[in-house]
Protein backbone atom coordinates (compact mmCIF):
# COMPACT_ATOMS: atom_id res chain seq x y z
CA UNK A 1 0.00 0.00 0.00
CA UNK A 2 1.40 3.38 -1.00
CA UNK A 3 1.13 6.76 0.70
CA UNK A 4 -1.60 9.00 -0.62
CA UNK A 5 -0.63 10.82 -3.84
CA UNK A 6 -3.39 12.59 -5.81
CA UNK A 7 -1.38 12.30 -9.04
CA UNK A 8 -0.53 8.62 -8.85
CA UNK A 9 -3.65 7.11 -10.38
CA UNK A 10 -2.70 3.79 -12.00
CA UNK A 11 -3.80 3.21 -15.57
CA UNK A 12 -7.18 1.49 -15.72
CA UNK A 13 -8.08 2.22 -12.09
CA UNK A 14 -11.74 3.18 -11.69
CA UNK A 15 -12.06 2.60 -7.96
CA UNK A 16 -10.08 3.42 -4.84
CA UNK A 17 -10.04 2.84 -1.11
CA UNK A 18 -8.40 5.65 0.88
CA UNK A 19 -7.69 4.93 4.55
CA UNK A 20 -7.35 7.54 7.27
CA UNK A 21 -3.76 6.36 7.74
CA UNK A 22 -2.92 7.68 4.27
CA UNK A 23 -2.82 4.24 2.64
CA UNK A 24 -4.38 4.14 -0.84
CA UNK A 25 -5.63 0.94 -2.49
CA UNK A 26 -6.48 1.11 -6.21
CA UNK A 27 -8.87 -1.21 -8.02
CA UNK A 28 -11.74 -1.49 -10.46
CA UNK A 29 -15.02 0.02 -9.38
CA UNK A 30 -18.42 -1.56 -9.97
CA UNK A 31 -21.98 -0.96 -8.87
CA UNK A 32 -22.87 2.61 -7.97
CA UNK A 33 -20.66 5.61 -8.71
CA UNK A 34 -19.67 8.06 -6.01
CA UNK A 35 -18.04 7.77 -2.60
CA UNK A 36 -18.86 6.62 0.92
CA UNK A 37 -17.04 6.99 4.23
CA UNK A 38 -17.06 4.55 7.14
CA UNK A 39 -15.19 1.78 8.91
CA UNK A 40 -13.42 -0.93 6.89
CA UNK A 41 -13.80 -4.48 8.20
CA UNK A 42 -13.32 -7.98 6.80
CA UNK A 43 -15.73 -10.91 6.62
CA UNK A 44 -14.66 -14.54 6.27
CA UNK A 45 -17.93 -16.19 5.12
CA UNK A 46 -17.71 -18.19 1.90
CA UNK A 47 -21.42 -17.79 1.11
CA UNK A 48 -24.22 -15.34 1.79
CA UNK A 49 -22.84 -12.06 0.48
CA UNK A 50 -26.37 -10.72 -0.09
CA UNK A 51 -27.35 -11.50 3.50
CA UNK A 52 -24.19 -9.79 4.68
CA UNK A 53 -24.68 -6.66 2.59
CA UNK A 54 -28.27 -6.27 3.79
CA UNK A 55 -27.54 -6.90 7.49
CA UNK A 56 -28.41 -3.65 9.32
CA UNK A 57 -25.55 -4.36 11.73
CA UNK A 58 -23.18 -3.32 8.92
CA UNK A 59 -24.48 0.26 8.79
CA UNK A 60 -21.49 2.60 8.65
CA UNK A 61 -19.13 -0.12 7.41
CA UNK A 62 -17.64 -1.38 4.15
CA UNK A 63 -16.74 -5.04 3.86
CA UNK A 64 -13.56 -6.67 2.61
CA UNK A 65 -14.57 -10.22 1.67
CA UNK A 66 -11.80 -12.76 2.25
CA UNK A 67 -13.47 -15.29 -0.08
CA UNK A 68 -12.29 -14.29 -3.59
CA UNK A 69 -15.30 -15.26 -5.72
CA UNK A 70 -18.03 -12.86 -4.66
CA UNK A 71 -20.98 -12.41 -7.02
CA UNK A 72 -20.73 -15.68 -8.90
CA UNK A 73 -24.25 -16.78 -7.87
CA UNK A 74 -25.85 -13.42 -8.68
CA UNK A 75 -28.58 -11.80 -6.62
CA UNK A 76 -32.22 -12.63 -5.89
CA UNK A 77 -35.07 -11.11 -3.85
CA UNK A 78 -35.16 -13.93 -1.28
CA UNK A 79 -31.62 -13.76 0.11
CA UNK A 80 -31.94 -10.41 1.83
CA UNK A 81 -32.08 -9.56 5.51
CA UNK A 82 -33.59 -6.07 5.22
CA UNK A 83 -35.48 -3.99 2.71
CA UNK A 84 -32.23 -2.51 1.42
CA UNK A 85 -28.46 -2.99 1.82
CA UNK A 86 -26.94 -1.33 4.88
CA UNK A 87 -23.25 -2.02 4.30
CA UNK A 88 -21.71 0.95 2.49
CA UNK A 89 -19.84 -1.13 -0.07
CA UNK A 90 -17.86 -4.28 -0.80
CA UNK A 91 -14.18 -4.89 -1.51
CA UNK A 92 -13.37 -8.11 -3.42
CA UNK A 93 -10.46 -9.91 -5.05
CA UNK A 94 -11.89 -11.05 -8.37
CA UNK A 95 -14.06 -9.17 -10.84
CA UNK A 96 -17.75 -10.01 -10.50
CA UNK A 97 -18.58 -12.62 -13.14
CA UNK A 98 -21.81 -13.55 -14.86
CA UNK A 99 -23.99 -15.39 -12.32
CA UNK A 100 -24.18 -19.18 -12.44
CA UNK A 101 -27.05 -20.26 -10.20
CA UNK A 102 -30.64 -21.26 -10.91
CA UNK A 103 -31.91 -18.89 -8.21
CA UNK A 104 -30.19 -15.82 -9.65
CA UNK A 105 -32.52 -13.00 -10.70
CA UNK A 106 -29.92 -10.36 -11.57
CA UNK A 107 -26.20 -9.63 -11.77
CA UNK A 108 -24.63 -8.53 -8.49
CA UNK A 109 -23.24 -5.43 -10.21
CA UNK A 110 -26.76 -4.38 -11.23
CA UNK A 111 -28.06 -5.10 -7.74
CA UNK A 112 -25.33 -2.95 -6.20
CA UNK A 113 -25.98 -0.08 -8.59
CA UNK A 114 -29.74 -0.25 -8.04
CA UNK A 115 -29.22 0.08 -4.30
CA UNK A 116 -26.55 2.82 -4.55
CA UNK A 117 -23.76 0.66 -3.14
CA UNK A 118 -20.14 0.87 -4.31
CA UNK A 119 -17.99 -2.13 -5.16
CA UNK A 120 -14.21 -2.33 -5.55
CA UNK A 121 -12.62 -5.31 -7.32
CA UNK A 122 -9.06 -6.34 -8.14
CA UNK A 123 -7.89 -5.80 -4.57
CA UNK A 124 -5.31 -7.86 -2.68
CA UNK A 125 -7.84 -8.70 -0.01
CA UNK A 126 -5.34 -10.85 1.88
CA UNK A 127 -3.04 -7.84 2.33
CA UNK A 128 -5.94 -5.62 3.38
CA UNK A 129 -7.19 -8.24 5.83
CA UNK A 130 -3.71 -8.55 7.35
CA UNK A 131 -3.58 -4.79 7.68
CA UNK A 132 -6.90 -4.81 9.59
CA UNK A 133 -5.80 -7.72 11.79
CA UNK A 134 -2.55 -6.00 12.70
CA UNK A 135 -3.72 -2.39 12.88
CA UNK A 136 -7.41 -2.66 13.74
CA UNK A 137 -10.45 -1.73 11.68
CA UNK A 138 -9.59 1.64 10.04
CA UNK A 139 -11.78 4.48 8.86
CA UNK A 140 -11.76 4.99 5.11
CA UNK A 141 -13.49 6.15 1.95
CA UNK A 142 -14.47 3.88 -0.93
CA UNK A 143 -14.98 5.61 -4.28
CA UNK A 144 -15.94 4.63 -7.85
CA UNK A 145 -15.45 6.86 -10.89
CA UNK A 146 -15.65 5.24 -14.36
CA UNK A 147 -13.41 7.95 -15.84
CA UNK A 148 -10.67 7.26 -13.29
CA UNK A 149 -10.62 10.81 -11.94
CA UNK A 150 -10.23 11.07 -8.16
CA UNK A 151 -9.28 13.80 -5.73
CA UNK A 152 -7.37 11.57 -3.33
CA UNK A 153 -6.46 14.44 -1.01
CA UNK A 154 -10.15 15.26 -0.54
CA UNK A 155 -11.00 11.60 0.04
CA UNK A 156 -8.23 11.39 2.64
CA UNK A 157 -9.66 14.43 4.42
CA UNK A 158 -13.07 12.73 4.46
CA UNK A 159 -11.60 9.56 5.97
CA UNK A 160 -9.77 11.47 8.67
CA UNK A 161 -12.77 13.64 9.51
CA UNK A 162 -15.15 10.71 10.04
CA UNK A 163 -15.52 10.23 13.83
CA UNK A 164 -15.67 6.42 13.87
CA UNK A 165 -18.25 4.01 15.30
CA UNK A 166 -17.29 4.41 18.95
CA UNK A 167 -19.92 6.60 20.59
CA UNK A 168 -22.20 6.40 17.54
CA UNK A 169 -25.85 5.34 17.87
CA UNK A 170 -26.97 3.87 14.53
CA UNK A 171 -29.98 1.86 15.73
CA UNK A 172 -32.32 4.81 15.22
CA UNK A 173 -31.17 5.07 11.59
CA UNK A 174 -31.99 1.45 10.71
CA UNK A 175 -34.93 0.51 12.95
CA UNK A 176 -38.48 0.36 11.68
CA UNK A 177 -40.50 3.46 12.52
CA UNK A 178 -43.76 1.86 13.59
CA UNK A 179 -45.05 -1.23 15.36
CA UNK A 180 -46.18 -4.11 13.18
CA UNK A 181 -46.78 -7.85 13.13
CA UNK A 182 -44.39 -10.27 11.48
CA UNK A 183 -45.55 -12.97 9.06
CA UNK A 184 -43.41 -15.68 7.56
CA UNK A 185 -41.18 -18.52 8.68
CA UNK A 186 -37.88 -19.78 7.28
CA UNK A 187 -37.23 -20.30 3.57
CA UNK A 188 -37.46 -23.78 2.04
CA UNK A 189 -36.37 -24.80 -1.43
CA UNK A 190 -39.36 -25.12 -3.70
CA UNK A 191 -41.74 -23.49 -1.21
CA UNK A 192 -40.30 -20.11 -0.29
CA UNK A 193 -41.32 -18.59 3.03
CA UNK A 194 -43.96 -19.42 5.64
CA UNK A 195 -46.99 -18.04 3.84
CA UNK A 196 -46.44 -20.46 0.93
CA UNK A 197 -46.46 -23.50 3.21
CA UNK A 198 -50.20 -23.48 3.79
CA UNK A 199 -50.05 -22.38 7.42
CA UNK A 200 -53.06 -20.44 8.64
CA UNK A 201 -52.98 -17.07 10.38
CA UNK A 202 -55.59 -18.50 12.74
CA UNK A 203 -52.84 -20.64 14.23
CA UNK A 204 -51.36 -17.47 15.76
CA UNK A 205 -54.06 -17.49 18.43
CA UNK A 206 -52.42 -20.43 20.18
CA UNK A 207 -48.87 -19.19 19.88
CA UNK A 208 -46.95 -17.40 22.63
CA UNK A 209 -46.57 -13.72 21.81
CA UNK A 210 -43.03 -12.36 21.42
CA UNK A 211 -42.51 -8.62 21.17
CA UNK A 212 -39.24 -8.00 19.35
CA UNK A 213 -37.42 -4.69 19.78
CA UNK A 214 -35.86 -3.83 16.43
CA UNK A 215 -32.45 -2.23 16.89
CA UNK A 216 -31.60 -3.22 13.31
CA UNK A 217 -32.73 -6.82 13.12
CA UNK A 218 -32.15 -9.31 10.33
CA UNK A 219 -35.39 -10.71 8.93
CA UNK A 220 -34.32 -14.30 9.45
CA UNK A 221 -34.31 -13.80 13.21
CA UNK A 222 -38.03 -13.04 13.11
CA UNK A 223 -38.56 -15.97 10.75
CA UNK A 224 -36.89 -18.33 13.21
CA UNK A 225 -39.00 -17.06 16.09
CA UNK A 226 -42.08 -17.86 13.98
CA UNK A 227 -40.61 -21.25 13.03
CA UNK A 228 -40.05 -22.02 16.71
CA UNK A 229 -43.75 -21.44 17.36
CA UNK A 230 -44.11 -17.78 18.31
CA UNK A 231 -46.44 -15.02 17.21
CA UNK A 232 -44.16 -12.03 16.63
CA UNK A 233 -44.80 -8.30 16.92
CA UNK A 234 -41.98 -5.88 16.11
CA UNK A 235 -41.53 -2.46 17.70
CA UNK A 236 -39.00 0.31 16.98
CA UNK A 237 -35.76 0.69 18.92
CA UNK A 238 -37.22 3.73 20.66
CA UNK A 239 -40.37 1.98 21.91
CA UNK A 240 -41.19 2.77 25.51
CA UNK A 241 -41.90 0.30 28.29
CA UNK A 242 -45.60 1.22 28.21
CA UNK A 243 -45.83 0.76 24.43
CA UNK A 244 -44.23 -2.69 24.68
CA UNK A 245 -46.36 -3.85 27.61
CA UNK A 246 -49.53 -2.60 25.90
CA UNK A 247 -49.01 -5.44 23.39
CA UNK A 248 -49.29 -8.02 26.20
CA UNK A 249 -46.10 -9.94 25.43
CA UNK A 250 -45.35 -13.38 26.77
CA UNK A 251 -41.66 -12.75 26.10
CA UNK A 252 -39.33 -10.00 24.92
CA UNK A 253 -36.69 -10.25 22.21
CA UNK A 254 -33.74 -7.82 21.86
CA UNK A 255 -32.40 -7.76 18.29
CA UNK A 256 -29.02 -7.26 16.71
CA UNK A 257 -28.07 -3.87 15.29
CA UNK A 258 -25.22 -1.48 14.42
CA UNK A 259 -23.18 1.09 16.29
CA UNK A 260 -21.91 1.49 19.83
CA UNK A 261 -24.12 -0.32 22.39
CA UNK A 262 -23.30 2.29 25.04
CA UNK A 263 -24.73 5.01 22.78
CA UNK A 264 -27.88 3.02 21.97
CA UNK A 265 -28.10 2.10 25.63
CA UNK A 266 -28.77 5.71 26.57
CA UNK A 267 -32.43 5.14 25.70
CA UNK A 268 -32.61 1.34 25.42
CA UNK A 269 -31.13 0.28 28.77
CA UNK A 270 -33.73 2.03 31.01
CA UNK A 271 -36.51 0.26 29.07
CA UNK A 272 -34.77 -3.12 29.31
CA UNK A 273 -34.35 -2.68 33.07
CA UNK A 274 -38.07 -2.07 33.42
CA UNK A 275 -38.83 -5.13 31.28
CA UNK A 276 -36.59 -7.29 33.46
CA UNK A 277 -38.67 -6.31 36.48
CA UNK A 278 -41.75 -7.91 34.88
CA UNK A 279 -40.13 -11.37 35.08
CA UNK A 280 -41.16 -12.03 31.48
CA UNK A 281 -38.59 -14.19 29.63
CA UNK A 282 -36.10 -12.20 27.59
CA UNK A 283 -33.71 -13.26 24.80
CA UNK A 284 -31.09 -11.08 23.11
CA UNK A 285 -28.79 -11.47 20.10
CA UNK A 286 -25.63 -9.48 19.27
CA UNK A 287 -26.43 -5.81 20.07
CA UNK A 288 -29.33 -7.16 22.14
CA UNK A 289 -26.79 -9.25 24.08
CA UNK A 290 -24.65 -6.19 24.72
CA UNK A 291 -27.64 -4.11 25.79
CA UNK A 292 -28.74 -6.81 28.24
CA UNK A 293 -25.23 -6.78 29.65
CA UNK A 294 -25.35 -3.00 30.07
CA UNK A 295 -28.81 -3.22 31.65
CA UNK A 296 -27.53 -5.46 34.46
CA UNK A 297 -24.47 -3.31 35.10
CA UNK A 298 -21.79 -4.77 32.84
CA UNK A 299 -19.57 -2.76 30.48
CA UNK A 300 -18.99 -3.01 26.73
CA UNK A 301 -15.82 -2.16 24.84
CA UNK A 302 -14.83 -1.68 21.20
CA UNK A 303 -12.87 -4.63 19.86
CA UNK A 304 -9.59 -4.24 18.01
CA UNK A 305 -10.80 -5.87 14.79
CA UNK A 306 -14.16 -7.41 15.64
CA UNK A 307 -15.67 -10.77 14.71
CA UNK A 308 -17.27 -11.12 11.29
CA UNK A 309 -17.70 -14.49 9.63
CA UNK A 310 -19.70 -17.69 9.43
CA UNK A 311 -17.05 -19.98 10.89
CA UNK A 312 -16.51 -18.79 14.46
CA UNK A 313 -16.19 -21.57 17.07
CA UNK A 314 -17.93 -20.89 20.38
CA UNK A 315 -17.69 -23.08 23.48
CA UNK A 316 -20.89 -23.68 25.42
CA UNK A 317 -19.77 -23.74 29.03
CA UNK A 318 -22.68 -25.82 30.34
CA UNK A 319 -21.49 -29.00 28.61
CA UNK A 320 -18.31 -28.11 26.71
CA UNK A 321 -19.95 -28.46 23.30
CA UNK A 322 -18.54 -26.33 20.48
CA UNK A 323 -20.92 -24.52 18.16
CA UNK A 324 -19.75 -23.15 14.80
CA UNK A 325 -21.44 -19.78 14.58
CA UNK A 326 -22.05 -16.74 12.44
CA UNK A 327 -20.78 -13.50 14.01
CA UNK A 328 -20.88 -9.82 13.17
CA UNK A 329 -19.86 -7.44 15.93
CA UNK A 330 -17.23 -4.85 16.71
CA UNK A 331 -18.08 -4.41 20.41
CA UNK A 332 -18.07 -6.96 23.23
CA UNK A 333 -19.29 -7.39 26.79
CA UNK A 334 -16.42 -7.33 29.29
CA UNK A 335 -16.73 -10.53 31.32
CA UNK A 336 -14.88 -9.01 34.26
CA UNK A 337 -17.69 -6.48 34.62
CA UNK A 338 -20.54 -9.02 34.81
CA UNK A 339 -22.45 -8.71 38.10
CA UNK A 340 -23.00 -11.59 40.49
CA UNK A 341 -26.43 -12.41 39.02
CA UNK A 342 -25.08 -12.74 35.46
CA UNK A 343 -23.38 -15.98 34.47
CA UNK A 344 -21.19 -16.37 31.37
CA UNK A 345 -22.57 -19.16 29.16
CA UNK A 346 -20.50 -19.05 25.95
CA UNK A 347 -16.92 -18.12 25.05
CA UNK A 348 -15.31 -17.41 21.68
CA UNK A 349 -12.58 -19.96 20.92
CA UNK A 350 -10.88 -17.46 18.61
CA UNK A 351 -9.93 -14.93 21.28
CA UNK A 352 -11.66 -15.97 24.51
CA UNK A 353 -14.09 -13.04 24.49
CA UNK A 354 -17.55 -13.32 25.99
CA UNK A 355 -20.16 -14.84 23.66
CA UNK A 356 -23.16 -15.38 25.93
CA UNK A 357 -24.70 -14.74 29.32
CA UNK A 358 -27.75 -15.61 31.40
CA UNK A 359 -29.21 -14.16 34.56
CA UNK A 360 -29.51 -16.35 37.63
CA UNK A 361 -32.46 -14.46 39.12
CA UNK A 362 -34.47 -13.88 35.94
CA UNK A 363 -35.42 -15.88 32.84
CA UNK A 364 -33.15 -13.86 30.59
CA UNK A 365 -30.29 -14.93 28.37
CA UNK A 366 -28.40 -13.69 25.33
CA UNK A 367 -25.66 -14.61 22.86
CA UNK A 368 -23.16 -12.52 20.95
CA UNK A 369 -23.40 -14.62 17.79
CA UNK A 370 -26.21 -15.07 15.24
CA UNK A 371 -28.15 -18.34 15.67
CA UNK A 372 -30.43 -17.55 12.70
CA UNK A 373 -27.60 -18.65 10.36
CA UNK A 374 -28.14 -16.12 7.62
CA UNK A 375 -25.51 -16.62 6.45
CA UNK A 376 -23.83 -19.26 8.49
CA UNK A 377 -24.10 -22.72 10.10
CA UNK A 378 -27.22 -24.05 11.80
CA UNK A 379 -25.70 -25.28 15.05
CA UNK A 380 -27.55 -22.79 17.24
CA UNK A 381 -31.21 -22.94 16.16
CA UNK A 382 -31.93 -24.58 19.53
CA UNK A 383 -31.77 -21.14 21.17
CA UNK A 384 -35.00 -20.07 19.46
CA UNK A 385 -36.68 -23.30 20.58
CA UNK A 386 -35.39 -22.81 24.12
CA UNK A 387 -36.75 -19.27 24.27
CA UNK A 388 -40.15 -19.87 22.65
CA UNK A 389 -40.57 -23.24 24.37
CA UNK A 390 -40.17 -21.53 27.73
CA UNK A 391 -43.13 -19.26 26.97
CA UNK A 392 -45.72 -22.00 26.60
Amino acid sequence: MAAADPLAVPEGATGVLVLASGDVVWGRGFGAEGQAVGEVCFHTAMTGYQEIMTDPSFAGQMICFTFPHIGNVGANPDDVEADQPHALGMIVREDVTEPSNFRSAEHLTHWMKKHARIGLAGIDTRALTRRIREGGAPNGVIAHSPDGVFDVAQLLDMARAWPGLEGMDLAKAVTRETHGGWDGGVWRLGFGYHEKLGESDAADSGRPHVVAIDYGSKHNIFRNLVEAGAKVSVVPATATYDQIMALAPDGIFLSNGPGDPAATGEYAVPVIRQLLETDKPLFGICLGHQLLGLAVGARTTKMFQGHRGANHPVKRLSDGAVEITSMNHGFAVERESLPANARETHVSLFDGSNAGLELTDRVAFSVQYHPEASPGPQDSFYLFERFVGGLR
